[in-house]
């Protein structure tokens, strides 16, 4: 039986008001001709999760959807069928049978469903996350792989939940608790809190003394040997009001200037600026003038 345009869209105007009805104020849009989709609602107490079927169509969320929503949970998104492409912030999370992420309900989001896909929506209380976290960051649109075993746990938790039409308020919170519990190793980004730490930025600074002759010192390089991500790196030193790159270059310029005091006459301005990394004379002399206000050569006169 062939489905007519009318038909398809009177279907999908009723899908996409049982999403809003269940998950809050999404946008929707059909990709192609094929649209198909269903949703179920499952609630008990404190879980409130949604089966949702989708194929040829996106779900999406602007500013204006959430001002007229609830953002005081995530998203807990269990992909069970198919395929689809989750997408907040800088982050895209392609999920496949059995993967889970996580979607910020307070923040702008995308999800998008080429083929026949099936996925549970729990909707988290934003607690269970956040007073775990200690300041550390809840990392959204994160694909956890559906062979992890504390994903196939808390998916055989909530896939069992719905079984259950006489649970009880306080198994429905456990529920949640234990889910949250599950895979908040995976979701919580710990490098925040190591990258607060006053030691590591100490021992971060006393790296880059350590090479700062190297012409290798990048921070992507720093970050490498000490054994963190990039990011983590930019945002220890943001914490201190400083940008990595444009430390190490001033450091290097603060060591040229005391090493010009001392230097003879003869001594060629260049072999100084070589010394401390600078592997280009000319960059080396419009960034020292730059910091000091005069030249390598006019500043070495005044402290002869």
């Amino acid at each position: 039986m062939t489905i007519s345009a009318q038909s398809r869209e009177v279907g999908f105007e009723e899908w996409l008001a049982k999403i809003n009805s269940a998950c809050g104020r999404f946008c929707a849009k059909t990709l192609g001709p094929g649209f198909s989709g269903a949703m179920q609602e499952f609630r008990a107490h404190a879980l409130r999760l949604s089966v949702v079927d989708a194929a040829h169509t996106r779900l999406y969320r602007t500013p204006q959807e959430i001002s007229r929503s609830d953002g005081s949970h995530f998203f807990t998104v269990f992909q069970l069928r198919g395929s689809s492409l989750m997408e907040q912030g800088e982050r895209q999370a392609v999920l496949s049978a059995g993967d889970v992420t996580l979607i910020d309900a307070s923040r702008t989001s995308s999800f998008t469903f080429q083929q026949d896909s099936r996925q549970i929506s729990l909707l988290m209380p934003r607690s269970y996350f956040e007073p775990s976290a200690h300041g550390a960051d809840v990392q959204c649109a994160r694909r956890l792989d559906a062979q992890s075993s504390v994903v196939r746990l808390s998916r055989q938790l909530v896939l069992g939940c719905m079984q259950d039409p006489l649970m009880s308020a306080p198994e429905s919170e456990a529920i949640l608790s234990a889910v949250a519990t599950l895979l908040r190793p995976a979701l919580v980004d710990r490098e925040v809190e190591v990258d607060s730490h006053p030691r590591s930025f100490t021992r971060t600074l006393a790296f880059i003394d350590t090479h700062i002759q190297s012409p290798q010192l990048r921070p992507e390089w720093i970050a490498s040997e000490l054994g963190v991500s990039v990011r983590s790196l930019y945002r220890m030193f943001s914490r201190q009001g400083l940008v990595v790159a444009q430390y190490i270059k001033h450091r290097r310029l603060d060591l040229c200037a005391q090493a010009l005091r001392r230097a003879p006459e003869r001594q060629k301005l260049a072999t100084v600026g070589y010394d401390w990394g600078f592997t280009d004379h000319s960059h080396f002399s419009t960034a020292f003038k730059s910091r000091f206000g005069v030249s390598p050569s006019e500043y070495r006169k005044q402290h002869q």
